[in-house]
């Protein structure tokens, strides 16, 4: 999604980019789920190919990887793993050939819609016992006939992308001639909307007839008419969301982008509450949230920034592996980060220092890595938040917790103690000892680890069932967290609700790497 359109005029560090989901095609780059289109990841360097969303005049910038940017390394598999229904293929129930919706993960594939084609090669007969009186079909045809005259002066930029075309030419007519039979079909709307998307993407940047906008904008009128007809079409608001993205980004950092990247936010809002269960809608609201926070007057950009931190991490929550949105967690932390030292604002005891802004941002940065190793844009910002870590662990941090043995005990015996968590294992650090814990016990199970004559809390990773919230009256007040193991559950209560956050999302980053077989990848980066 969101691909910043101009650059900070810093050439240092690059700044982590955060990255999209766009709509899928077979004939487009893998690596894209629904639609936005991105930019090549660059090599590691520090020239920032474009300014980052959240920050304009960072010392060093991320590069923020927006769902319109290009994975070059990512394959089939890859975007299997990222997608809420990406093992599933989705075939036509008709022999109509449709463009087809996918809870608003993915639309349709070229080889479905050929198929269909192939299969119905009748073309469509009019029906003569339409409803509407031929006053209104001709109003309907010459509303038509401008959409279609858009989409067939398209030719595509190669010998596939003609080909595409074609394909798509041929069902944007079926789809026209549905219309004109029944003007209220907001399914050959939707559809017919996917067909202008797509067709966009067939047009060379520097064309101006047609110009990708144009279509774009033809794409919107459709979209908007369908889910007028049809109010709980989400795969309508969250396709039509990304074209209005990919409309704002043309408009670089002006009002009438800042207007386009607002109404594609009250979309992805819309979809969401539609279809609670999507990442990837999830993911995209926050990129368009971050792109907006670097157009709006600085008084309002915190509040959109801290929103946009929100849906990344209800799309954590939804997929914990989810490496697009973990890496997008990281940049727009790590720009909330650089705007806190820049205004030189004081940081009052609720909210979380500079410092540990960069620190958290590194840990998102570097489960994406530990995820997805073959990333460049991910190995690039790594190198650069590497050394906000609190190495050699993850992260280091306070949490109130019970006497060893005892997870039910007096709320006055309750200590607020340090921990540290490394790629192996949750550690009470005793008072005065930091980075003097014990080695790994390899026993496998929930264990007091003893440091001299002192003995803590301590959680192996390969032990977890489940790490939540909680809220019990054996505990403290305060923000309580419950880690499931195979040998117990562990009790412990976090300084604040911001804190318990980070603590959960840290916790289920290790937990989810272990389990995919990235630990020792993990563990390179913490330990060199």
């Amino acid at each position: 999604m969101p691909e910043p359109e101009s650059q900070n005029g810093h050439e240092q560090d690059p700044e982590p980019q955060p990255e999209t989901e766009p709509v899928p095609t077979e004939q487009t780059q893998p690596q894209l789920e629904p639609k936005s289109k991105s930019t090549p990841e660059p090599e590691p360097n520090p020239q920032p190919e474009s300014e980052p969303v959240p920050t304009e005049q960072t010392q060093a910038q991320l590069e923020p990887k927006s769902g319109s940017e290009a994975d070059p390394a990512v394959n089939d598999a890859d975007l299997r793993e990222t997608t809420i229904h990406s093992n599933e293929t989705y075939a036509n129930p008709s022999p109509t050939p449709q463009l087809r919706k996918d809870e608003g993960s993915r639309t349709f594939t070229m080889r479905e819609l050929l198929n269909g084609l192939k299969n119905d090669s009748e073309p469509e007969r009019e029906d003569g016992n339409s409803p509407y009186s031929p006053e209104q079909q001709q109003q309907q045809a010459d509303q038509n006939n401008a959409a279609m005259d858009l989409i067939n002066s398209v030719v595509g930029v190669d010998e596939e992308g003609r080909s595409r075309q074609r394909i798509l030419t041929f069902a944007a007519r079926r789809y026209a001639t549905a219309i004109e039979r029944n003007p209220e079909d907001y399914d050959a709307l939707y559809n017919w909307a996917l067909v202008l998307q797509e067709s966009a993407d067939n047009v060379s940047p520097d064309s101006t007839s047609p110009s990708k906008d144009a279509l774009l904008e033809e794409a919107c009128k459709k979209y908007d008419e369908a889910t007028r007809l049809c109010p709980t079409l989400h795969d309508a608001f969250y396709n039509w969301a990304i074209a209005i993205s990919d409309r704002a980004k043309m408009r670089g950092r002006t009002k009438e982008a800042e207007e386009l990247w607002k109404l594609a936010t009250r979309n992805y809002e819309k979809a969401v509450q539609l279809n609670w269960n999507s990442p990837q809608a999830l993911n995209n609201w926050g990129l368009a949230l971050q792109e907006l926070s670097g157009i709006v007057p600085a008084r309002e950009k915190q509040k959109i920034v801290r929103t946009a931190i929100s849906k990344f991490r209800a799309a954590i929550q939804l997929q914990f592996d989810f490496h697009r949105a973990i890496y997008n967690l990281g940049t727009v932390l790590y720009g909330l980060a650089e705007d806190t030292l820049r205004t030189g604002g004081s940081v009052s005891a609720q909210e979380v220092s500079p410092n540990e802004l960069y620190s958290q941002s590194a840990i998102y940065i570097a489960a994406a890595h530990a995820l997805k190793p073959n990333y460049s844009v991910y190995s690039s910002a790594l190198r650069l938040v590497r050394s906000m870590l609190p190495l050699p662990h993850l992260k280091v941090g306070y949490l109130t917790a019970p006497p060893v043995g005892a997870s039910i005990a007096p709320h006055n015996d309750w200590k607020r103690s340090e921990f540290l968590l490394d790629h192996e294992k949750l550690q009470q650090i005793p008072r005065g000892e930091y980075k003097q814990v014990p080695p790994q016990n390899l026993s496998g199970r929930l264990v007091d680890a003893v440091s001299g004559d002192k003995k803590t809390i301590k959680v192996d990773i390969a032990d977890i069932i489940s790490v939540s919230a909680c809220a019990d009256l054996t505990l403290p007040p305060g923000a309580g967290l419950c880690i499931d193991t195979s040998y117990g559950s562990v009790y412990l209560v976090a300084d604040s609700w911001e804190s318990l956050d980070g603590w959960l999302d840290a916790l289920r980053l290790v937990y989810t790497i272990y389990v995919r077989g990235k630990s020792d990848v993990l563990a390179g980066i913490i330990t060199g």
